[in-house]
């Protein structure tokens, strides 16, 4: 069928409902990780291990996500994986706070885990493929929605905390959600990824030949470097400021608010630079904005300037990852491969970061350890060049883009 602007904007405005309550299934589960410890009475390296199903699965996930894509195309992907988190969800918030067995928990977070991580790549597919259906950049806004999802479902969690709403009950409620949405948006997003022969899907040997594509590679690292860069604030720029420059716990907690908001704004309104500018002059241009940002949180000492620092480094980076993602998919037959491929290398800065600035932190001060990852934005900008559509691609317009009908 032709892809109508009509069809194409429900097709993105269901592709942001799968971000947005993805997000807020993820913050759901670690907003109430502090009750999972109480209902189970488990010590902090047992509740690291709980920690580790949920971030082992994701990772699991990921390894399969192409070939699962490649058997179930996008579509189903996302209503299978998308319920898989809902379920998780509901099982995590049974197997503690009712039945209170620690391993049922761990399973439960990693099934969890998987579904979100397959999920992700299939959303960021379908996100791309949208993109090109409408004929302007999406994707940005897109990941907007995810941070609106954590922040919705971290401010419920908060919430349901301080009143001492059952665990499970909340999960059960939150995975409902979640698994409500899978079903309606769903229907939404066009029942395959491109053509109808069979002969035009990448074989196994060619999805796994993605890994030795130097382009792909180069834009792995350039989106590494920029979640390192995203993931780091999140990870450790409260306790940096408290206790790197005298800031209290809640100026902590507020700075991390004020980097957050920075960063989604930069998602909201990056569209419209990246139309304007390209990719690459948008990238380089956060990274440059990254460092300066970073910088005045590292080496400033007056609050004020400190908070300028917070709001730069958050719109720096807002825009790599969402623009990865874009670019891992420029070429739709193997995108979904490509897309996995640079989420996997993502999520080396993700589960490596903590720990490294960790022990840095350990020998010189956690504020002075975030200094790495000024050689990171460096890194990120040079290799920004390669998020460059291929030459000869041609950009789909709304109205001739051809798919299968929906089922």
């Amino acid at each position: 069928m032709v892809v109508t602007e009509r069809v194409a904007k429900s097709w993105r405005n269901a592709i942001f409902a799968v971000f947005l309550v993805n997000g807020f299934a993820v913050a759901t589960l670690l907003a109430r990780v502090p009750g999972f410890r109480d209902a189970l009475d488990i010590d902090p390296s047992e509740v690291s291990l709980f920690i580790l199903g949920f971030s082992g699965g994701s990772v699991i996930g990921l390894l399969f996500s192409s070939h699962i894509l490649h058997a179930l195309g996008g579509r189903r992907t996302i209503l299978v994986m998308l319920s898989a988190v809902g379920v998780g969800l509901v099982a995590v918030g049974w197997a503690a706070s009712v039945l209170q067995v620690f391993i049922v928990a761990i399973i439960a977070a990693a099934i969890f885990g998987a579904g979100s991580g397959i999920n992700d790549v299939a959303q960021n597919v379908e996100g791309a493929l949208a993109e090109r259906a409408l004929g302007r950049t999406t994707m940005p806004l897109l990941h907007a929605g995810f941070s609106l999802g954590t922040v919705a479902g971290a401010l419920i969690g908060a919430a349901a905390a301080a009143i001492d709403f059952p665990i499970w009950l909340h999960c059960l409620v939150g995975g409902m959600i979640t698994i409500a949405v899978a079903f309606i948006a769903t229907r939404y997003v066009p029942a395959a990824d491109g053509g109808d022969e069979e002969e035009s899907k990448p074989t196994f040997r060619e999805r796994m030949g993605v890994w030795l594509e130097p382009r792909t590679i180069l834009i792995g690292i350039m989106v590494l470097c920029f979640a390192y860069t995203e993931g780091a604030a999140n990870d450790w720029i409260a306790l940096a400021l408290v206790d790197g420059r005298g800031f209290d716990n809640a100026q902590g907690a507020l700075m991390l608010g004020v980097f957050t908001a920075a960063m989604t704004v930069g998602r909201l309104v990056g569209g419209r630079a990246l139309d304007r500018f390209g990719r690459v002059p948008v990238l380089v241009a956060t990274a440059i904005l990254a460092a300066i940002g970073l910088s005045l949180v590292i080496f400033a000492p007056e609050p004020w300037v400190i908070v300028i620092g917070a709001i730069l480094w958050g719109l720096g980076a807002s825009l790599g990852f969402p623009i990865g993602m874009s670019a891992a998919s420029d070429e739709p037959r193997r995108a979904a491969a490509r897309v996995s491929a640079v989420a996997m290398v993502a999520y080396i800065a993700f589960l490596g970061g903590p720990p490294l600035i960790g022990f840095l932190g350990e020998q010189i001060g956690v504020l002075q350890a975030l200094t790495v990852i000024l050689g990171l934005i460096v890194i990120a900008g040079v290799v920004a060049p390669a998020a460059r559509p291929p030459k000869g691609q041609a950009s789909s317009s709304p109205t001739e883009l051809e798919l299968r009908e929906p089922l």
